[in-house]
C-alpha cells in the first residue's frame, strides 16, 4: 500500500461540508495524489475550495500539470455532478480568477468570500485570507521573493519525503516543523490570527475558515473562532464540518499513524 493510499478513509463518509485550501495545482510540491485519495472517501453536501487550488504565479513561469493534478480537477467536477455544492473562494495565487467572481456554473460557484451557517447555526466567514496579510497587500516584491525561498524549503521536503516513504515512514513536513519553531514565522501567523479575527468581530460573525498562511489550527481568538483549513502541499489538513455542526480538523499525518496502529494490531491478531 503506498502512502498516498493511506489517505483514504476506511469508508466513505457522509459529511455536511469540507473545507480544503492551498492546493496549488501546477506546482510540483502539490501532494494531488494524497488530496485525491482524500475526497474519494467522503461524500459532502458542500465543499469550499478556500483559495489558491491552482497556482497562477507558477503557471506564468512554465507549464507543469501532472495527470494527478487533473484526477483533482475531475473528482471535483465528479462530485459537483453528483450533488455536492463546489463554491470555489479565490485567493491570491489564482487571483486571476477574481475578474470572474460571482459566477455559477450549475453547482460550482465562484466567489472572493462567503458566510457560512453551520447546522447548529454558528455564521462562519470564509475567506482565503491574503487580504488580512501586509507583506502580500502592501509589499508584493517581498511577497515574490518569499515565494522563492519557500519553494527551496518544499524542494528539501519533497526529498526527505521521497526517503522517509522508501524505508517505510509517514509523511512528515519540514517547512510545517519550521514554522513552529521560528520565532518571526510565529509572530506572523500570530498577526495574521488577530487581523482576520478583528474582522469577524466587525462582521459580528462567529468565526472564519481560512487559508493562506500553510498553518491548520482550530483555536479561538478572542470570541471568534479560528479555523484555518492549511495545506495540501506541507501539511495535507482539511476541514470537516459533521451533521451536529461540529467541525474536525484532518491531518494526512495522524490518518497515516492510525492506519499503520490497525496493520499492526490486525497483524498481532493474525493466527500464525
Amino acid at each position: 500500500m503506498t502512502s498516498a493510499e493511506l489517505a483514504k478513509p476506511s469508508r466513505k463518509q457522509r459529511v455536511r461540508t469540507l473545507w480544503i485550501s492551498d492546493v496549488h495545482l501546477g506546482t510540483r510540491d502539490c501532494q494531488a495524489e494524497h488530496l485525491s485519495q482524500f475526497l474519494k472517501g467522503y461524500h459532502a453536501d458542500k465543499i469550499y475550495l478556500v483559495g489558491d487550488i491552482i497556482d497562477g504565479w507558477k503557471l506564468r513561469g512554465g507549464m507543469y500539470w501532472p495527470q494527478a493534478h487533473t484526477n483533482v480537477i475531475r473528482r471535483l467536477l465528479t462530485m459537483s455532478k453528483r450533488g455536492t455544492e463546489v463554491i470555489y473562494v479565490t485567493g491570491n495565487h489564482d487571483e486571476f480568477l477574481r475578474r470572474y467572481s460571482k459566477l455559477i456554473l450549475g453547482n460550482i460557484q465562484l466567489v472572493d468570500e462567503a458566510v457560512h451557517v453551520t447546522a447548529d447555526g454558528r455564521h462562519l466567514l470564509v475567506i482565503h485570507g491574503d487580504q488580512f496579510d501586509v507583506i502580500t497587500r502592501y509589499h508584493r516584491w517581498l511577497a515574490f521573493l518569499g515565494d522563492s525561498a519557500y519553494e527551496f524549503t518544499l524542494t528539501l521536503n519533497r526529498w526527505l519525503n521521497h526517503w522517509r516513504a522508501r524505508y517505510g515512514y509517514g509523511y512528515w513536513s519540514l517547512s510545517a516543523y519550521l514554522k513552529h519553531k521560528v520565532k518571526t514565522a510565529v509572530s506572523f501567523i500570530s498577526d495574521f490570527e488577530e487581523a482576520i479575527a478583528h474582522e469577524c468581530v466587525k462582521r459580528e460573525l462567529h468565526g472564519v475558515v481560512c487559508g493562506h498562511i500553510h498553518h491548520a489550527e482550530m483555536r479561538m481568538v478572542g470570541e471568534v473562532e479560528y479555523l484555518n483549513c492549511g495545506d495540501w502541499v506541507e501539511s495535507c489538513t482539511a476541514l470537516i464540518e459533521h451533521w451536529d455542526g461540529s467541525i474536525e480538523l484532518y491531518r494526512l499525518a495522524e490518518a497515516q499513524a492510525r492506519e499503520a496502529l490497525v496493520k499492526a494490531e490486525l497483524k498481532v491478531t493474525e493466527p500464525v
